[in-house]
């Protein structure tokens, strides 16, 4: 790395600056490791995330013993230029317990940690509708539209999906923004309702999408 390179970041009075680690499909927050100029070279040369470990005094690649490396998609910097954001694609767990992500465990309401009882505490707004989808399957609720679905089958549920892609059809028609939004959502909704059904997760979803990106959607005739 150039020396004109290394000066564009604010490293602290040890030289390093902290790395906060997202998975690039899902956004989840995977790990924060921190990284000298040396770390950030090998990681732009190498493509793999390496971080300067401040108890081993020493450089060290994630995942070097375990395997369970983290590929780099993009690195990003924050406005006061001192602290990185690595979009990576894990290989395996992130965390050396074993969990996914390092950020396992909750802060309750008395500021206690307590691990999360989720099964992935990972991941957005999808992950956790379709963890509410999947409880009420799990344990049913006394007037709960997703329990009624449920108890419909599979036919009432994929009934609603395609109800609801010819309201996103309408909509689009339509061209107002603020109702595209709306039956969208809801064609979103009942489409995790079949995932539900059927044990999909949407990493799953994820990990297909990423294996598509940067690829030509148009299949050739065989």
């Amino acid at each position: 790395m150039s020396q004109e390179v290394t000066t564009q970041f604010t490293f602290d009075e040890q030289g390093l600056l902290p790395a906060v680690v997202q998975d690039w499909l899902d956004g989840s927050v995977l790990m924060v490791g921190y990284m000298n100029q040396e770390a950030i070279a090998n990681t732009l040369a190498k493509k793999t995330v390496h971080f300067w470990s401040r108890s081993r005094k020493r450089l060290w690649e994630k995942g070097e013993t375990s395997g369970h490396t983290l590929h780099v998609k993009e690195l990003f910097v924050d406005c006061d230029r001192d602290t990185i954001l690595v979009k990576a694609q894990p290989v395996g767990p992130t965390c050396h317990t074993g969990e996914r992500t390092c950020f396992y465990s909750t802060i309750d309401e008395q500021g206690l940690i307590v691990r999360s009882d989720r099964s992935d505490p990972a991941g957005g707004i999808l992950d956790a509708v379709l963890r509410t989808i999947v409880h009420r399957r799990e344990h049913p609720q006394a007037g709960s539209y997703t329990t009624k679905l449920f108890e419909g089958g599979q036919d009432r549920i994929l009934k609603k999906v395609a109800e609801e892609a010819g309201e996103v059809l309408l909509a689009s028609k339509g061209g107002k923004k603020a109702e595209i939004v709306y039956e969208v959502a809801d064609l979103l909704f009942h489409t995790l309702m079949v995932l539900g059904y059927h044990d999909v997760t949407v990493q799953d979803i994820y990990q297909e999408l990423g294996r598509r990106f940067g690829k030509s959607g148009i299949r050739t005739e065989t």
